[in-house]
């Protein structure tokens, strides 16, 4: 039987079901598959020295949480064109000691939004939040039809690169820095920063802000039902959460690791065994 040996490399990722996922779905379709947590808090050393160590020790691949998503780039020997359009990585494979960049994020969020809320409303949308996940789902967003993306970051110049590289691949007056408060003429809004997180509780913007024509959706998953959805969902808001990215963004990445094309409504199905909840709940 072929074995492969997998990390997960972020801060605070204890309660990660990734290794639950992969190592399910890996057992179903008959590999050998171990999954480690390679936690930054605990390890106490930057993401390009784990990477190093993981390489030397002969692992197969890596999943790449926050808050390393860009910052293992200068680590890696090739990124992938999407990946490196996107400015972020989720997934290094390991190929004859080469470690090679690719990002799962995208397909993975579109792919949940387009089952979750297949009708929703995408002539202007705002996402909150410009980091390495933030810039995926801005991508997905901007291809699945967003005629306009409004990022806000508390980074402003973060905000401002992304929206650089939006219109780059998307045209000009496709994607603008806003505040918060365009959340209020907005059809959706996506939520993708740490706030919400069991690690970092609270809510990400003003809750009055929100209204109920709105659609809101988080990519947190740890917990489910994060301050942001509570609120929006009080407000009448139709909610998703963010299993379902995190579920089909780890399936492509099994792929990527094993060349194996999992299950993905196996691994969904699995999700909802977990945590009591389907992955797509709204």
């Amino acid at each position: 039987m072929v074995h492969y040996l997998i990390g997960l490399i972020g801060s605070g990722i204890g309660p990660s079901l990734s290794p639950a996922l992969h190592e399910r779905e890996a057992a179903e379709l008959g590999l050998g598959y171990s999954y480690r947590l390679l936690d930054l808090d605990v390890i106490g050393r930057p993401v390009g020295d784990v990477l190093a160590a993981a390489r030397s020790e002969g692992f197969d691949g890596l999943n790449i949480t926050h808050p390393a998503k860009q910052a293992v780039l200068p680590h890696l020997d090739e990124i992938v064109p999407e990946a490196a359009a996107l400015g972020a990585v989720n997934t290094v494979v390991f190929d004859r000691g080469r470690a090679i960049g690719h990002n799962t994020d995208a397909t993975g969020f579109a792919r949940s939004l387009s089952r979750g809320l297949p009708d929703a409303a995408m002539a202007n949308v705002v996402l909150l939040g410009a980091g390495g996940a933030g810039a995926a789902v801005a991508h997905a967003l901007l291809s699945l039809g967003t005629g306009h993306l409004g990022v806000h970051d508390v980074d402003e110049s973060r905000s401002a690169t992304l929206v650089a590289a939006l219109e780059s691949r998307f045209g000009a007056g496709r994607a603008t820095v806003c505040a918060p408060e365009a959340v209020r003429t907005a059809d959706g809004l996506v939520h993708a920063t740490p706030t919400g997180m069991a690690a970092h509780p609270g809510l990400p913007l003003d809750e009055s802000l929100l209204r109920g024509e709105l659609w809101v959706a988080d990519i947190v998953y740890r917990p489910l039902e994060t301050g942001l959805l509570a609120a929006a969902r009080a407000r009448g808001c139709r909610v998703l959460h963010g299993g379902g990215m995190v579920v089909l963004q780890a399936a492509e990445s099994l792929r990527l690791f094993t060349g194996v094309e999992p299950d993905a409504g196996r691994m969904l199905a699995h999700f909802a065994e977990l945590e009591g909840e389907p992955a797509h709940a709204s």
